[in-house]
């Protein structure tokens, strides 16, 4: 898996926000057992009761987010078709005073973008419980206490909500300043964000949520520092990240560009797989870096965000233009109207990038399989994880092509066969 760039959203469009982590102990102790000396387990084979199990899940999951996007898409037209988003703006006139620039009131911005969080936040925290905590629970997929889980939410919201703030009062700014312009202005600052936190993020986010630690000398690191050297890729370290303490599955990423790269792998895998399965994991992460995917993603996400906010300026200008309720482009009450616009265009965009990450994804594993030549390893892998982590194998046609960033483990599968098949 591949990190997704940490694109700014709109919070009051995607409300349920969480960092599903925590860093309370770590679980995964690098010098008790050297991991050259585990014995290897034997070939994985297809649980048809997980797989159950998983199809379940799966459908619980789908339910749970089209209920989301319906209880986020009603407040929004609440406010917008109710006249409540324009109450809420007059309501709010005593803190409208400070007004630096022409058009440009930040306490009142400020404040009706706080009141839009809480109410979204409040209306989905059912949600985020269930989907987030309850679920996983019940499918024995997460280890969280009630109270680790909460602190979860909690400090995701502290790291998350001020640059969110800061981020909605620079476009209202922009939109200010440069009314023809802002998005233009807005898509360049996009990019910049993702490009610091991307770096950043290895190095100072993660650790808040999980403890991470090289992974020890022995077979497994040896076997990744070799992939490395014959992939001419820099890497700053191969890091074993404490994912037991949240859950039971197992998965593995790559992190960070220029001085933070670095292949991160759950104590969930490094613990319960093979050498061979470890170095077909190790192998596709670094296909990330040898096909420099990191720069590629956060480009298709920039170009996707820029044309987002081109629609949003071209319904902000037709709308405000046409009804005299709005105050101007930079009107705290034209948030609704711009989480609208955002929330269809991401809809509608939605299966592009997720066709991309898929088409990435699926480059890596074949960089995996031809690097090591270790097709039996590859397949046994993506089988005893489908196990591990309840992935539904053959999901629908139509939800894979919406939802799924990654190809579904059963092509995955059927891939590294046919490759075995083709090798022989």
């Amino acid at each position: 898996m591949i990190l997704p760039p940490a694109l700014y959203r709109f919070p009051f469009t995607y409300p349920a926000r969480r960092f599903a982590s925590d860093d309370s102990f770590f679980a995964f102790a690098a010098d008790s057992v050297p991991l050259g000396s585990r014995p290897a387990p034997p070939a994985a084979t297809l649980d048809e009761d997980r797989q159950h199990q998983a199809r379940g899940y799966a459908r619980q999951r789908h339910v749970l987010a089209l209920v989301n996007l319906g209880v986020t898409a009603l407040l929004v037209c609440v406010l917008l078709f109710t006249g409540l988003g324009f109450h809420l703006r007059d309501a709010l006139a005593p803190v409208a005073g400070w007004e630096p620039l022409a058009g440009w009131q930040p306490l009142r911005i400020g404040a009706y973008f706080l009141v839009l969080v809480v109410a979204s936040t409040l209306l989905t925290l059912p949600l985020s419980y269930y989907g987030g905590f309850m679920l996983p629970h019940r499918y024995g997929l997460s280890t969280q206490t009630r109270g680790a889980w909460t602190r979860d939410l909690l400090k995701g919201l502290a790291i998350s909500l001020p640059v969110e703030l800061a981020a909605v009062l620079l476009v209202y700014f922009l939109l200010a300043v440069t009314p023809d312009g802002w998005w233009i202005w807005t898509g360049a600052a996009v990019l910049c964000f993702t490009v610091l936190l991307t770096n950043l993020a290895p190095v100072l986010l993660l650790p808040l949520f999980y403890k991470l630690t090289p992974v020890p000398e022995g077979d497994v690191r040896e076997r990744a520092l070799a992939l490395a050297r014959r992939a001419n890729t820099r890497v700053r370290g191969i890091y074993s990240m404490n994912m037991s303490a949240k859950t039971t599955a197992a998965n593995a990423m790559v992190m960070g560009i220029g001085n933070t790269r670095r292949v991160v792998i759950g104590d969930t895998l490094l613990d319960r797989y093979s050498p061979d399965e470890i170095e077909v994991v190790v192998a596709h992460e670094l296909g990330h870096q040898v096909h420099r995917d990191i720069p590629k993603l956060i480009f298709v996400e920039v170009i996707s965000t820029l044309g987002g906010l081109f629609v949003v300026n071209l319904v902000l200008h037709a709308v405000v233009a046409n009804d005299p309720a709005y105050h101007g482009l930079a009107d705290a009450a034209t948030m609704p109207l711009v989480a609208a616009a955002l929330g269809i265009f991401a809809l509608i965009t939605l299966p592009i990038t997720n066709g991309f990450s898929r088409y990435v994804e699926h480059q890596a594993d074949v960089y995996a399989l031809k690097t090591t030549g270790k097709a039996d390893a590859f397949v046994s892998a993506m089988t005893r994880m489908a196990n591990q982590n309840l992935a539904e194998l053959e999901p629908s046609p139509i939800i894979e092509f919406l939802l799924y960033n990654h190809p579904a483990t059963g092509r995955r599968i059927a891939f590294g066969r046919r490759f075995a098949e083709g090798s022989r």
